[in-house]
């Protein structure tokens, strides 16, 4: 199967790239040749081949999610004075826009 530029351009369109002529037609070879190699692996006898369904033994190791404490009535204090920075009653970060 090969990849004609019609292809190209609808690919780059789903994608919403724009490609100059040059680019389509380096695209088209490119995927064109990916394709071809698809095709190849597709001849590959894989009849006595087992299915993988995994490939390791490792598990994650997660703790309980567990609620820990919600009641934060009365804890303001505690919890401004834990902050680096703070101004009139309010924690202080870092502006993340200018």
């Amino acid at each position: 199967m090969s990849i004609n530029i019609k292809d190209v351009q609808h690919i780059a369109h789903l994608a919403r790239i724009e490609l100059t002529p040059e680019e389509e037609t380096k695209f088209e070879k490119e995927l064109s040749a990916i394709l071809g190699f698809v095709e190849k692996l597709n001849e590959v006898d894989t009849e006595n081949v087992q299915p993988l369904t995994g490939g390791t033994l490792l598990e994650n190791v997660m703790r309980k999610d567990e609620q820990i404490d919600n009641d934060l009535q009365g804890k303001e204090a505690a919890l401004l004075d834990a902050a680096p920075e703070k101004e009139r009653g309010y924690v202080r970060v870092k502006a993340v826009f200018e």
